[in-house]
């Protein structure tokens, strides 16, 4: 869809800078972007390439002005001006109402004529469909399930039974929203599962990768609230809670009744231990290891980077030798007569 500058401007409120009548007509990567095309510079890295660009405009901020030899739109938040205007150009198809051969629908089902029910689908007994929705091939919504408007199901998404979905909630390819949890209580004789009574409730625009697993809750809900954002193959144990407008990135694992607070950023591979909660606006740098509550706004990390491997087995040896060096230290500071004849192991 061609927009000239000024009427994207005008549109997403951006201060403009160069000719208004400029066309734009498709959006291109700063380094290949051509005539015609618009483009966007968030990352100060990059900066360097803005002089050699040659697309019509440039969505940047303030500050990168002086190096844009082109027309430019201003935003403090580039990256996101430039999502939204992406977003109205290539805008996703509207929603046909209809039923694909093949899909199969339970009697008692609510599904409004708005809505799209791809090949194979399964709706359940009770299961009620709100407007617009769409839902793909292969994927099930169990009995009970409800999902408000304007829900996106891509292919083989399961939705389980009861749970409860806000609007406009997209869901990946695999992804499944209340299986049960990794709930066993011990015993004399091994294992007693435990019945997961709760179901997941999930508020409005959440969005869920593919293959991510949302367990219910044992006897409570499992809770993600407005806005949240979870990348693919993300775990959330049962009894979690997730508060709005959380990101967590790719493999993250989050073992039950974890709290985790609003507008929190979890980084890739993280491991949350259970029972602990991870108050608001808490950054975690991917790889680390939570094993402890995080009460407030802040960053954490755990982990070591990759470093040579020779590097790393003299590191790994040192550790090793930690204790015996503790040990000799306590007796030297203890004024001992044998602290010279302790031995490293």
């Amino acid at each position: 869809m061609a927009s000239t500058l000024g009427e994207l401007a005008v549109r997403f409120g951006l201060e403009l800078s160069g000719d208004p009548g400029l066309a734009i007509k498709a959006i291109a990567p700063l380094m290949s972007a051509t005539p015609g095309t618009l483009t966007f510079c968030s990352n100060a890295k990059y900066r360097r390439l803005l002089a050699s660009t040659r697309a019509t405009a440039v969505v940047i901020a303030r500050e990168m002005l002086p190096d844009c030899p082109v027309a430019a739109l201003i935003s403090p938040h580039p990256y996101a001006a430039y999502a939204r205007i992406a977003a109205a150009m290539h805008p996703r198809p509207a929603v046909v109402g209809g039923v694909a051969q093949g899909a199969s629908i339970v009697p008692g089902a609510i599904i409004p004529a708005s809505a799209w029910v791809g090949a194979n689908a399964v709706i359940g007994a009770g299961a009620v469909i709100g407007e617009r929705c769409f839902i793909g091939p292969n994927s099930v919504i169990e009995e009970g399930a409800r999902l408000g408007d304007e829900c996106r199901l891509q292919a083989s998404v399961t939705i389980c039974h009861h749970v409860i979905v806000g609007a406009r909630c997209v869901f990946k390819p695999g992804c499944v929203v209340g299986s049960d949890g990794f709930g066993f209580a011990p015993a004399p004789d091994g294992f007693v599962k435990v019945p997961h009574l709760g179901s997941v409730r999930l508020g409005d625009d959440v969005e869920v990768g593919s293959n991510t697993t949302i367990d219910r809750g044992t006897i409570e809900d499992t809770v993600i609230d407005d806005g949240v954002k979870l990348d693919n193959q993300v775990q959330v144990g049962h009894n979690c809670q997730i508060g709005a407008h959380s990101m967590i990135a790719g493999c993250v694992g989050i073992s039950g009744s974890t709290i985790i607070g609003r507008r929190c950023m979890i980084g890739g591979a993280v491991g949350i231990v259970g029972h602990l909660e991870i108050g608001d606006d808490v950054v975690v740098t991917g790889y680390s290891l939570v094993t402890h509550s995080l009460p407030g706004p802040g960053t954490y990390s755990s982990g070591m980077p990759a470093i040579q491997s020779i590097d790393w087995r003299r590191t790994v040896a040192r550790l090793r030798r930690l204790d015996a060096l503790e040990r000799r230290l306590a007796r030297l500071e203890r004024g001992g007569d044998d602290a010279e004849q302790e031995t490293d192991e």
